[in-house]
């Protein structure tokens, strides 16, 4: 007797799947291009045996450094679906940064977008474990490339035969890099495939589901809108460029369901002086992540964007949790309850777990977290945490606190919490308060050296337009906070230093002050 073979459906099977059953729906829309999900199930099989004939597959890392359209999807789960591991980078990298983390990753093959081109020219004797022929133009023709079309040349558009396994390395993201070098974050086909069904179970999407991207492909929260929408065979609508109008129109021209922003991007749309115009009645689920939304700032996204609000808080390692809708009145300030698959705690430094309502750092576990740091046992050994059965806990390096209902409250980054005179001062705590001021767009908070107190708060401010002083938002602030919080001064800037989920680069705007 024949025995039954291993049914474990993989993400590059699904995605056949509903090309197979829902050829001429559409997969993928890029301005005024669209992709069905035959088109774009044959072009990933293109991509993917195109891949294979040049021998590569399991345990192959593929540099992937392309912008935001059709091309970019098809081309990072082409690598995928060729069974090797992609490794998507990012455009705000220098040549300098690219040619570490190129180095870094052991990618054998590259493939990239022109706007990469002058970069990976200056460093390209650098990248000896990629050979001459594995330079692969996506969209431009140069010398010492192949075109994308003689790539291509010859490949099957048919489904790949390949043995994939859960373990299997999925993909590298890089880190963001707000405190350092950017870690290699591994990440296996188990774990891709339960961020695809826990994320599209917790945020409710379906096959008729359109999800607009506004961060960069390359980014991992950028996937937290393109996996689940793949995964129950829905419409992923790109947007090449972040703007307020760009949004909005695209909202509206395509009946939006689902959408990412990150808190930046709510500020200047909610901003924009049309904003009123646009019915947005649509979404049926808008989510926020990469930092903490202001109060006010979500009191306004909840008034007059949606109230389908989800703010999830998480890391690229892989844990996470979610404030739904019907959270935000009853746990205000709550980032709510753990996503589905996973486990939140709070340990002390010396790794003890501590009881609810103490402060301290969070640490998760779950089947959607990393495999490891690439190369990087002793930093992955690092913020590893064993809880009382044994299992293997990931710190986050945030400060938080779970209440007696289980819901989920941050504090601070651990690195960057202030210690002024003894007291530990929350810099988010401050943000707050200065944020209700009517003359200030932005805020972020930061501790610089002082004589008397080891180190004090300094706020920065992007202002409303006409703001020239801040003398008076620093005496407005100073009668709300605290004495510990009190902030020393506030200094006007155009603009923060941000990764690419809009966090603001703390440690870029510290660094003139103590050094």
């Amino acid at each position: 007797m024949t025995a039954i073979d291993d049914t474990n459906v993989f993400l590059p099977d699904l995605w056949h799947t509903h090309a197979t059953f829902s050829p001429d729906k559409d997969a993928l829309i890029c301005g005024n291009i669209r992709r069905s999900w035959g088109e774009f199930d044959k072009n990933m099989s293109r991509i993917a045996n195109a891949l294979m004939a040049r021998g590569i597959g399991r345990g192959d890392k593929v540099a992937v450094l392309v912008s935001n359209n059709i091309e970019a999807v098809e081309i990072i789960y082409g690598v995928t679906r060729a069974g090797a591991c992609v490794v998507p980078l990012s455009g705000l990298l220098t040549a300098e940064q690219l040619a570490v983390l190129i180095d870094d990753c052991d990618a054998s093959f590259l493939i990239a977008t022109n706007s990469y081109l002058e970069r990976i020219e200056t460093i390209r004797d650098r990248l000896t474990k990629i050979d001459a022929g594995n330079f692969i133009a996506a969209d431009f023709r140069a010398e010492g490339w192949v075109e994308f079309v003689h790539f291509l040349e010859n490949a099957s558009d048919q489904m790949p035969t390949v043995d994939y396994r859960l373990e299997d390395d999925f993909n590298i993201i890089y880190s963001s890099g707000t405190t350092g070098l950017p870690k290699g974050i591994v990440q296996t086909h188990r774990a891709r495939q339960h961020w695809s069904y826990s994320n599209a179970l917790e945020l409710r999407f379906h096959s008729d589901a359109r999800a607009m991207t506004t961060t960069s492909l390359y980014s991992n929260g950028t996937w937290l809108m393109m996996l689940p929408v793949l995964f129950v065979g829905g419409t992923l609508v790109i947007l090449p460029e972040f703007s307020p109008e760009a949004f909005l129109k695209t909202a509206v021209e395509h009946k939006i369901t689902h959408t990412f922003m990150v808190p930046t991007q709510f500020i200047v749309t909610l901003d924009h002086p049309e904003f009123d115009d646009y019915d947005l009645g649509h979404l049926e689920t808008v989510l926020c992540a990469g930092s903490p939304l202001r109060p006010d700032t979500k009191a306004d996204v909840l008034k007059r964007l949606t109230p389908n609000l989800v703010e999830l808080y998480g890391c690229s390692e892989g844990f996470g949790s979610m404030c739904k809708p019907h959270m935000h009145a009853i746990k205000p300030g709550s980032v709510g309850l753990p996503v589905l698959g996973f486990d939140l705690k709070i340990f002390d430094d010396d790794g003890k777990e501590l009881a609810r309502g103490e402060s301290g750092e969070i640490c998760g576990y779950g089947a959607g977290m990393m495999k490891a740091y690439y190369k990087r046992e002793e930093q992955t050994a690092e913020i590893i945490v064993k809880d009382r059965h044994g299992r293997s806990f990931l710190r986050s390096g945030d400060i938080g606190r779970i209440d007696e209902d289980g819901y989920l409250y941050i504090m601070d980054r651990k690195k960057d919490m202030i210690i002024s005179g003894g007291f530990n001062i929350f810099p988010t705590d401050i943000e707050t308060i200065i944020g209700e001021h009517p003359d200030v767009l932005d805020v972020t908070v930061i501790g610089i050296p002082h004589e008397k107190w080891g180190e004090t708060p300094l706020a920065l401010i992007i202002g409303r337009k006409g703001l020239e002083d801040t003398a008076e938002i620093v005496s407005w602030a100073n009668n709300r906070l605290a004495k510990s919080q009190r902030i020393i001064d506030a200094e006007l800037r155009d603009e923060f230093p941000r990764n690419a989920l809009g966090k603001v680069v703390k440690r870029e705007l510290r660094d003139p002050y103590w050094k």
